[in-house]
């Protein structure tokens, strides 16, 4: 017993120390690992949230472009404009008219998904060969049919590519969502910046949630497209 005690406080000690040091600190990081807990799920939920919304207003917006071809120019510019808005000024931008919290970020990120999500659903269905098509007009599938039945089936492994980039972005800017008061591990982060430890937990904890995300929506594409590995 008091060989344990013994070894406890040298292993406090020893951690002290290397807190003290702004080190890294394996033992830190097993006792404190819990408080990581909350702020990554809060990243997962603002991820996720923000991915699906973009994802349905491109997914949308493509459909209507690719019927009505004058529209792709005039929404690409629109969705770019939004890229290219410095993520920390939007989020400051969208504070006096939507508050501090999930609302902001939300709006934000979302707006950050269309132009990456949008292009890939539009390039996909341009990628559809004309035979396939004719094919399905041949066997007398309607527009709409032929969208879903033909075109859709065809264009998902381009679709989803767009999936993966526009998940590992808003993972790295959901990281940026603490400006807006939406928590998540730039919170984490955020809170001791100097504190070697915290900023590998924190850092790498969205690392872990980008290849999690990732390889989820991989895997959709695999069990959609079967097809694509028969003919691997």
């Amino acid at each position: 017993m008091i060989a344990l005690a013994l070894q406890d406080v040298e292993i406090r000690d020893r951690t002290d120390d290397c807190v003290s040091r702004n080190g890294f600190c394996p033992e830190w990081i097993a006792d404190n690992f819990d408080r990581y807990l909350d702020p990554f799920w809060q990243h997962v939920v603002l991820t996720v949230t923000a991915v699906g919304l973009g994802f349905a207003i491109a997914f949308a917006l493509a459909l209507l472009a690719h019927r009505r071809r004058w529209l792709v120019g005039p929404i690409t510019n629109v969705t770019g404009i939004l890229y290219t808005i410095p993520s920390v000024a939007l989020f400051f931008l969208l504070l006096p008219i939507t508050g501090r919290g999930n609302t902001t970020a939300l709006i934000a990120l979302t707006g950050y998904t269309l132009l990456i999500l949008f292009r890939n659903v539009v390039d996909g269905l341009n990628a559809v060969p004309d035979e396939a098509s004719d094919a399905g007009r041949g066997m007398g599938l309607s527009e709409r049919e032929l969208l879903w039945k033909v075109e859709l089936p065809l264009a998902l492994p381009t679709i989803l590519a767009g999936g993966r980039s526009a998940v590992a972005a808003t993972v790295g800017l959901a990281a940026l969502a603490v400006f807006a008061g939406a928590g998540g591990l730039g919170e984490a982060l955020n809170s001791d910046k100097t504190f070697k430890s915290n900023v590998v937990v924190a850092g790498g904890l969205c690392v872990l949630l980008a290849a999690m995300l990732d390889a989820l929506v991989l895997a959709v594409q695999r069990l959609a497209t079967p097809w694509t590995r028969v003919a691997r």
